[in-house]
């Protein structure tokens, strides 16, 4: 059993909920799973973890500039420690090559290369916008591939939520293969 932390920059709490549902199906393989912020973790990768998860959201093109500044404060530690990435965008969901194109520049731009990287589809939480970005979004939203909801008075949500399961199996997968 591994003790593993995920963490991740959340702007509306959609990548949470993505870290939540890794942790449960770590956690139901035997891991002991902690989740948190990155906001809460003083900028340092706590002691006493085997392996790390780091999850960022896209906003406007770029990786959560928290998340940015953590994996270079935390280098050594992330490449010493098994640890995967995963991004979170809309290109995900309709334009695969525009959001393998933000994980390259994240990779760029820390100098980190995880075990392993996922790319998950957002979502579109229309419901929670202000009257600005909620059609600021909508704009984006027809003016982008993958046919994105357009419909403000409800929210869309595009993670394939197998995919995140799948991801947080083999990452546990590859943890146990290490211990061996």
């Amino acid at each position: 059993m591994a003790r593993v932390l995920i963490t991740y920059g959340t702007t509306e709490g959609h990548t949470a909920k993505i870290a939540e549902v890794m942790a449960d199906v770590m956690h139901g393989l035997g891991h002991d799973v902690q989740t948190a912020d990155i906001t809460s973790l003083d900028g340092t990768v706590p002691d006493g973890y085997d392996a790390l998860v780091l999850g960022a959201s896209i906003h406007m093109g770029k990786h959560d500039k928290r998340v940015v500044e953590f994996v270079r404060s935390n280098h050594d530690v992330l490449e010493r420690l098994p640890s995967a990435f995963f991004s979170v965008s809309l290109a995900a969901h309709g334009d695969t090559e525009e959001a393998q194109g933000y994980v390259e520049a994240f990779a760029e731009e820390t100098g980190w290369h995880p075990d392993k990287i996922a790319l998950f589809g957002g979502a579109l939480l229309y419901t929670h916008y202000g009257f600005v970005k909620r059609h600021m979004m909508k704009k984006i939203a027809r003016d982008k591939p993958g046919h994105l909801g357009t419909d403000t008075s409800r929210d869309y949500v595009y993670t394939e939520w197998d995919a995140v399961k799948r991801f947080a199996e083999h990452f546990a997968d590859q943890l146990e293969s290490a211990s061996a």
